[in-house]
């Protein structure tokens, strides 16, 4: 398609508030041969129909294959044949992406302990910090011993952006094993690491949470860890 039909066609969506959208017209325009940005803002128009976008969604995935714009709006649709859909790309693949992972992100509750530990385990950064949203949507459901042991193979992740993305899931819970848990990484941690484990505990602001920053604080070789610990501990009083 050329550059004016799809200037034609970005000046469509963007009038979509004052002229809605046909879900048989997206599905009609969209094509491999548009751009990869022009197909994710049409596949995206398409999942935010919810009801009336997934029957479109559903017909070019089996026009165009599994392309990842679709998977997108699938995950947007928060349709329950979509989920279905979802799951079964889950289970079928062993190396799940991280946008599937990312579609299924609101249905993380359904997933088992089992697709759990499979997907922390996963190489890439963008499949971890994917797991770790789909398990923000779960972790309610689990001790605390259990979510600790999911999130083990990525609090030992060499990248910090993965520990922290967990150790933000961790500290919504008050639980004296996580507030452990976290005190090692502020003593063996990054820099980087060793803060948010420190925001971390003063966010918990539990008895033991409080008695770990006070240790912490008086323990700590790191002065300048030792000083966050102490203006956490500030913080809780």
């Amino acid at each position: 398609m050329s550059a004016i039909d799809e200037a034609t066609l970005w000046d469509r969506l963007a009038n979509a508030r004052r002229i809605p959208l046909n879900p048989t017209w997206l599905g009609e325009i969209f094509s491999p041969s548009l751009s990869d940005e022009l197909r994710f803002a049409v596949a995206e128009r398409l999942g935010m129909l919810a009801e009336t976008g997934w029957p479109i969604i559903r017909t070019l995935i089996q026009q165009h294959g599994i392309q990842p714009e679709l998977i997108h709006a699938a995950g947007l649709c928060h349709q329950p044949e979509a989920k279905d859909w979802l799951l079964t790309q889950l289970n079928q693949s062993n190396d799940p992406d991280a946008f599937l992972l990312n579609a299924l992100s609101c249905w993380g509750a359904e997933l088992t302990q089992s697709d759990f530990q499979h997907i922390l385990q996963l190489p890439s950064q963008a499949q971890r910090l994917a797991g770790l949203n789909l398990l923000s949507f779960k972790s309610h459901q689990l001790q605390a011993n259990e979510l600790l042991q999911l999130c083990e193979s990525t609090l030992q992740d060499w990248r910090d952006p993965v520990v922290i993305a967990c150790i933000r899931l961790l500290q919504r819970r008050d639980d004296i094993a996580i507030s452990t848990r976290l005190s090692i990484l502020v003593q063996e941690g990054s820099d980087a690491v060793a803060e948010a484990a420190l925001r971390g505990l003063g966010c918990m602001a539990t008895t033991h949470s409080k008695m770990a920053l006070k240790s912490l604080s008086v323990e700590l070789t790191n002065q300048e860890r030792r000083e966050q610990a102490v203006r956490q501990l500030q913080q809780q009083y």
